[in-house]
This record gives C-alpha cells, structure tokens and sequence, in this order.
C-alpha cells in the first residue's frame, strides 16, 4: 500500500499536498512529461483556470492510456507564469487530485515556449 507522509512535529504543508509517498515494491511508475494548456485543437484558453483543467484532463489521458487514474498520482510539478496564477491553479488541481494528496512542488517561472501559456503541470504516477 503506498504511504503517504506529513510528520509530526513539522509545519503542516501550506496546502493539499503530502511532504513525501512511499511507493512499495511491485509498483509501476509512469513518468508523465510536462502538460500545457492546449486543446487538440491547438486552442489555448485565456484563463490560467481553463489551462490547468486541460493540463489535467491530457494527464487523465496519458494515465488511462498507461491503465492508471488520477488516483495514482504520487507527484506533482507545477509551474505558473505569476503569482496571482497560484490560487486558480490550485483550485483546479484539488479538483483532480485524490485523498490522501500527493507530494506537490509548485514554482513560478519567467515563461514558457509561447507567451499565451499561463501554466505547465507534470506528475509522477504508481500503480500496482
């Protein structure tokens, strides 16, 4: 059974996430490559929110190709362009993401490969 790890006697996360996952013999991982906000149709939303439900959404797909779901996700990077992207982004993310959360490391970057994208989320799956 994966464990999932916030000790006591440190400060509790500054939001919905673990300080660390312990994955147990046996377990497969998948390591899914950063996701941007971009529809199949290379439509790119304006809103940081819109961007991360896509994100998620081509994760699910990478996962459900790989015969896992969201719930398997044992990491997540993420990064955004601004700080007043964080809270959106966060929202969306504790949408998709299951109890008990996984680890998370959120960062603000300078920018990405096109100035329309607001947010780049990549995760670290284990699954039986």
């Amino acid at each position: 059974m994966t464990k999932y790890i916030t000790p006591a006697g440190m400060r509790a996360p500054f939001a919905r996430y673990s300080y660390g996952v312990v994955v147990p013999p046996g377990h497969r991982l998948l390591v899914c490559s950063g996701q941007l906000g971009i529809g199949p149709d290379d439509e790119v939303p304006p809103t940081v929110e819109a961007q991360a439900h896509l994100c998620f959404r081509n994760i699910e797909m990478v996962l459900k190709d790989a015969g896992m779901t969201l719930a398997d996700i044992i990491r997540i990077n993420a990064f955004v362009i601004a700080r007043e992207h964080l809270q959106g982004y966060m929202r969306v993310r504790d949408h998709y993401v299951a109890d008990p959360p996984p680890a998370s490391t959120l960062m603000i970057v300078g920018g990405f490969t096109r100035p329309d994208f607001l947010v780049e989320v990549e995760v670290l799956a284990a699954a039986p």
